[in-house]
């Protein structure tokens, strides 16, 4: 049974429904999976929860979604940048849940390995740890520490973005924008991946391979690209 599909919209046209958590890749516009993105907005599905490491910028990556209020909660680590993201938030209509960044990686893999759940000590005596169970356990030297247990997270949907993809879905990321992708492929029940190049079987050397194609439900070619800017800066002429 092949893994590849025409386009976005009909990889995902089974899988999408209401009320959906859904963890996306994508560091800012690293790794963003746009064309997915783009389907789930096309589709009109509502009430989504989103795991992922931000929301977007304005009119880019999740940020779309929050335009047509799809979104009813974010579970993220970073969310500046975005002026609809804080105008719903201060207005109430956004739920937000904050998680520091590293936790929110491993509760991905947590949730991709079966686990469900952990200690930390990050987020301890701040808001973050607010409503969670502490525990007492000792450190590598003996002292005892306060911890706080993170959930993993189990996602209905998990959609990411690849640089390559064999026809099995063996995946390789390039540089950074393996970020937050490779976590979130694993937690889905089923994971979406857009890619820039599909190449046959057999051709990628395993040393290479990033994520097993066993995590990929789903393929998308999504090329050509544009390659988007967060900021623009531009230096002022000087007066002549």
């Amino acid at each position: 049974m092949t893994k590849l599909y025409n386009d976005a919209a009909s990889a995902l046209a089974d899988v999408l429904r209401d009320d959906m958590l859904i963890a996306a890749g994508g560091f800012g516009l690293c790794g963003l999976p746009e064309r997915l993105l783009d389907a789930i907005r096309d589709s009109g599905v509502t009430g989504l929860t989103f795991a992922s490491n931000n929301a977007g910028i304005d009119n880019e990556g999740i940020g779309k979604l929050l335009r047509t209020r799809q979104v009813k909660k974010m579970i993220s680590s970073y969310v500046g940048e975005n002026k609809e993201f804080e105008r719903q938030y201060l207005a109430g209509e956004l739920e937000v849940e904050f998680c520091p960044q590293g936790t929110l990686a491993e509760r991905m893999r947590a949730g991709g390995a079966g686990i469900p759940g952990f200690y930390t000590r990050t987020g301890v005596g701040t808001e973050v740890a607010k409503g969670k169970e502490h525990k007492d356990f000792p450190d590598r030297d003996g002292v005892m520490q306060t911890y706080i247990l993170e959930h993993g997270i189990f996602a209905d949907l998990a959609i990411i973005k690849a640089w390559k993809a064999d026809e099995t879905g063996n995946l390789v990321f390039r540089k950074t924008a393996r970020n937050f992708n490779l976590p979130a492929a694993t937690c889905g029940r089923v994971c979406v991946v857009e890619v820039e190049e599909v190449v046959p079987s057999g051709a990628l050397n395993p040393d290479d391979i990033h994520l097993p194609g066993v995590f990929v439900n789903r393929i998308v070619l999504g090329a050509p690209y544009e390659k988007m800017i967060e900021f623009r800066t531009v230096r002022q002429r000087e007066a002549a």
